[in-house]
């Protein structure tokens, strides 16, 4: 696989090359969609108060008020907001990895050492041997993401982390904490937590069984040919001027005979 940002993990005078990798891939169920006779169809905006479409020329960005008015944002406004451009992950501080609330992770990536590995192992062992985690801020794709650096296994992995106002609070929800004064029922529930307990997760207890069904019924009707649509556009997908590099391998193999 080919990394999808490269740059300096550092702190201090410390100063890691790293590249990042993807840790999520693509779910396999992905559907788009057909007119009936199996065309591809794309979405357009569509003016509402008339209905007709609107050309991407004539498109402008607007940010919703509580009035209903729009604020219209120009391009050039956004492009000045946009953080400055970098290949650091700046390591601000060393926190527990316990004090990071699950509830905040986001999305995870893999960090693989660019060059010699020396220092990425180093301070992999010494993160790991003292349950540490870097909290970091690196510009990706002309956004600033805020990540959580967590060693594991002697690899370094990145876990992007929501902001504070993005999660709402059990109390905005309605919820709140009440005290149990049952104590027989606490150690009914103690007891059957502990019969169905074991100590990890497995990987198969995390398969998506969903997925794995779709995928037999796309491949039985791969099989079959049931309800497979081949359109004209797919047929002719390629360009007229693609190179027929088997007709000029027969050509010169008849002009070398």
């Amino acid at each position: 696989m080919h990394g999808m940002w490269s740059g300096t993990l550092s702190f201090g005078l410390v100063s890691v090359p790293v590249v990042l990798f993807p840790a999520l891939r693509r779910r396999p169920v992905q559907l788009r969609m057909l007119a009936a006779d199996g065309t591809p169809l794309k979405r357009q905006y569509v003016c509402s108060a008339d209905g007709k479409p609107v050309e991407g020329d004539r498109l402008v960005r607007g940010y919703p008020g509580e009035d209903g008015k729009y604020v219209v944002i120009e391009d050039q406004e956004l492009e000045a907001l946009e953080p400055e451009k970098t290949r650091d992950i700046n390591l601000l501080h060393f926190v527990d990895v316990q004090s990071i609330d699950p509830f905040f992770c986001e999305r995870p990536y893999f960090l693989a050492p660019s060059g010699s590995a020396k220092a990425y192992r180093l301070l992999a062992k010494v993160m790991e041997e003292q349950g540490k985690a870097g909290i970091a801020t690196f510009v990706m794709w002309e956004k600033e993401y805020l990540v959580a650096i967590i060693a594991e296994r002697g690899l370094l992995m990145a876990e992007t982390l929501r902001f504070a106002d993005e999660l709402r609070t059990p109390e905005q929800v309605g919820l709140k904490a009440t005290p149990v004064a049952d104590a027989k029922l606490v150690k009914a529930f103690a007891a059957a937590i502990s019969s169905l307990s074991r100590g990890r997760i497995s990987r198969e207890e995390l398969e998506d069984r969903y997925a794995r069904r779709f995928k037999s019924l796309v491949d039985h009707k791969r099989k079959t040919r049931s309800a497979v649509v081949r359109t004209e556009v797919e047929e002719n997908e390629l360009p007229d001027n693609v190179v027929d590099m088997v007709a000029i391998f027969k050509e010169r193999m008849a002009r070398a005979r």
